[in-house]
Parts: C-alpha cells; sequence; structure tokens
C-alpha cells in the first residue's frame, strides 16, 4: 500500500497525464548502423570478433535485453557483421521472441561449455587474432574464455562499446529528453508536496509514483535528504523528516525505453539564510562555468576544472578536499546512468557531437549542509546545449 497520505500529494498525483506520443523507440535499422559502426572500429583496429555479455551493449547493438546470471547468454559479432547469438538450449524459444526465427542462435547443453562453444563458433566462422570482450562481463566469462580461447588475444571491448555509445544519435537525445523533461516535472511537484514533519519516505515513494503517472519507469533510484545530511553526496541511511529552514537535496530519475534521466535539485524548506543563499548561488556559477566550458575539441578535464576554479576562488577545496566539490563534476549517460566518458580531472578525451553529460559540481560543507545542482546537456556542431536548463534561484527553484 502506498504511503502518500497527504492531500497535496494525492491532488498532484490525479492531475498527471501521460502522453508518450511522442516517443519514437530505437529502430533495427539504427541498431544495424550501430553494428555496421562497431564493425568499421574492428577492421580498423585488428580485432576479429566482439564477444558481448547479457549488458546494455548486448541491447545496445542487438535489442535483446537479458539479464545476468550464472549461464552465460549474449552474442559474437564478427568483424564481416555476422551476428551470432549464445544462449542455453531451454532458452531458445524466449531468445526468439525478441529476436525473430532468422535469428543465428548457437545453443548450449546444461552440461556442456558455453566457453567452449564460443570458441567453436570462432573456428568454424575463420574468425583469428584478437577478441575483444564486453567490459561488463563478470570475471566468470572472461575467466571461462581466457580458458578456452587460449591461443586468442582478448582486450577489453571498450575500444569498441565506448567509442559507439558515447557518441548519442538524435534518437537517443530525444529519448533521454523525454526522460528528463518527466523527471524535472516531477522534481517541481515534489516541491509542492513538502510539509513540515515529511519523511524522506514518503517523498521518495511520491517520486516513484509520479515518474510511473507520467510514464516513465519506475524511480531508477531516488535520493532525498534534509539538513545536515544534504552534505552526504549520496545520502545517508535512515528516515528523515523535513524542518523548517533545512536544505533539501533531491536527486532522481527514471527511464524512457531504457534511457535514463538524472537530475538533482537543491533548494531550503523556508526562508534561506545568507550562508545557504550565497552557497547556492556559489553553485549555480560553477555549474554555469562548467558548461560554458564545454566545448568542442576541448579535452574533458577541462569542464571539470572551470567548475572547480569558481569554488576555489571562493575559498572551497582545493581539489577534492571539503568544504568544496569531492567528486567529479560529470558522467557521461545513456542506457547506464554512468557511462562513458567522465567530467573528471586526467581525462583528455576531447568533446565531440553526440556526448552527453550530467553537470554537477556539488558543493559539501562539513557539519552544515550540501548543494548540488545538476543538469544536463549534450555536445552539438555548435557546442553544448542544456536538456533542461538551470534551476532559478534558492527560493524559487522551479521559476517564479
Amino acid at each position: 500500500m502506498s504511503s502518500i497520505g497527504g492531500s497535496s500529494a494525492a491532488i498532484e498525483l490525479a492531475s498527471i497525464s501521460k502522453d508518450l506520443s511522442h516517443v519514437r523507440p530505437i529502430s533495427g535499422e539504427e541498431r544495424q548502423q550501430r553494428r555496421e559502426k562497431a564493425t568499421r572500429l574492428m577492421q580498423e583496429r585488428g580485432i576479429s570478433a566482439l564477444v558481448l555479455s547479457a549488458s546494455t551493449s548486448l541491447y545496445y547493438f542487438t535489442g535483446l535485453s537479458w539479464y545476468q546470471s550464472e549461464r552465460l547468454v549474449g552474442a559474437i559479432l564478427s568483424s564481416s557483421g555476422k551476428l551470432i547469438f549464445i544462449s542455453p538450449a531451454f532458452e531458445d524459444s524466449k531468445l526468439r521472441e525478441t529476436l525473430g526465427e532468422q535469428a543465428d542462435i548457437r545453443l548450449w547443453e546444461e552440461d556442456e561449455s558455453p566457453y567452449a562453444l564460443v570458441a567453436q563458433i570462432l573456428k568454424d566462422e575463420n574468425l583469428r587474432g584478437t577478441v575483444a570482450l564486453d567490459e561488463a562481463a563478470p570475471f566468470f566469462i572472461a575467466d571461462g574464455l581466457r580458458q578456452a580461447l587460449a591461443s586468442y588475444p582478448i582486450v577489453n571491448g571498450m575500444v569498441i562499446t565506448a567509442e559507439c555509445r558515447m557518441h548519442k544519435s538524435a534518437n537517443e537525445i530525444a529519448l533521454m529528453q523525454a526522460a528528463k523533461n518527466i523527471t524535472l516535472e516531477v522534481q517541481r511537484r515534489t516541491a509542492k508536496i513538502l510539509r513540515e514533519g515529511i519523511s524522506s519516505l514518503e517523498v521518495a515513494d511520491f517520486i516513484n509514483q509520479a515518474h510511473r503517472a507520467f510514464g516513465g519507469s519506475s524511480s531508477t533510484f531516488c535520493i532525498v535528504s534534509f539538513g545536515l545530511p544534504t552534505s552526504i553526496p549520496h545520502g545517508p541511511d535512515g528516515v528523515q523528516y523535513l524542518k523548517e529552514g533545512d536544505m533539501v537535496l533531491i536527486d532522481t530519475g527514471c527511464m524512457i525505453e531504457r534511457y535514463h534521466s538524472d537530475i538533482t535539485r537543491s533548494y531550503v524548506f523556508g526562508e534561506p539564510t545568507a550562508r545557504q543563499r550565497s552557497m547556492w548561488d556559489l553553485e549555480k556559477a560553477a555549474q554555469a562555468a562548467a558548461f560554458d566550458a564545454a566545448q568542442l575539441g576541448v579535452p574533458c578535464e577541462e569542464v571539470d576544472l572551470a567548475a572547480r576554479r569558481v569554488l576555489e576562488a571562493a575559498g572551497l577545496g582545493p581539489g577534492y578536499k571539503t568544504p568544496g566539490l569531492p567528486h567529479r563534476t560529470g558522467h557521461g549517460i545513456g542506457l547506464d546512468i554512468h557511462e562513458w566518458t567522465y567530467l573528471v580531472k586526467g581525462n583528455k578525451t576531447p568533446l565531440a557531437t553526440g556526448m552527453c553529460f550530467s553537470n554537477e559540481p556539488m558543493i559539501c560543507l562539513d557539519g552544515e549542509f550540501g548543494i548540488r545542482l545538476e543538469d544536463h546537456f549534450y555536445m552539438t556542431e555548435q557546442g553544448p546545449a542544456w536538456f533542461t536548463g538551470q534551476s532559478h534561484a534558492v527560493d524559487a527553484p522551479f521559476g517564479a
């Protein structure tokens, strides 16, 4: 049973209408284009085959969504573009519900080794040389393949998967935009239901229900912090209760067609103090500096450094010390909530069209409060563009 009992929460939920008529799923043609890009990269880098486990990369390239278990389910993409799936024999019919009868699925029985099957497929397809393995594959798969493919050099598949996935298509960006629009509206409605004494659990429950009401997935995560615990980046354990004058930090997201949103809002419940207001304004300035620094060809680390310079000029830090910004300024986002590449010191990867990032240079003030404003941007041919624009003000986070 829902813990939502307040009338304002019930009214907000009842007023939500779902409209996903604009959402366009990823097509088979786009997945084919992804595989073609992967095979071009494989040919350039002397890789004969890419072995995918039950990961988001398997879904990205093939459309097959599968859970990771102790049994190997995955696919082999050859450098010529041939796609071969691997599955326990008893799962054959289930895979074909997604893949269709035309799919090339090679089966292994419970008393057989799936890794030996991979080796046999490589031999049968005359695939020699380096094999790239999905970086998300668990150790037992990597170890099993290492033994079965003793004559094959095995490299991290990230050289293929990340290079494809970090550059989003227009349709991927549109799916994330749809998810982020929902979460921003959920954030706005959440601020309206806050009251003295409300619990962090009740707020999280409302956010989860609101995401679903708008047509998104259930909340993929939800951090709700009040007061002192807002200085802990990923929130404390246990239930909190809202008091007048508390800083509020809410970080949450949902999925549309498995593409993520991730938005944080910080504001004060009641009248902000001068200290709260000045630190909130500083956080917004650091976020703006990061955005302005995100120009095509600029190394990712420069975006992080731009935000950090604003904070350090105000006496915070230096570096990752607190009071200040203890974590990277941003992460990539897509089918995974955190994915390549990252806005962090030492990352020389140049910003390029289609890359998508969070922008969240959090201020952690030990023993006081924390402020994180998190919005995301994507790189266009003209430079950075916001998915959701910056929060307005500490006492009007969603505008007047």
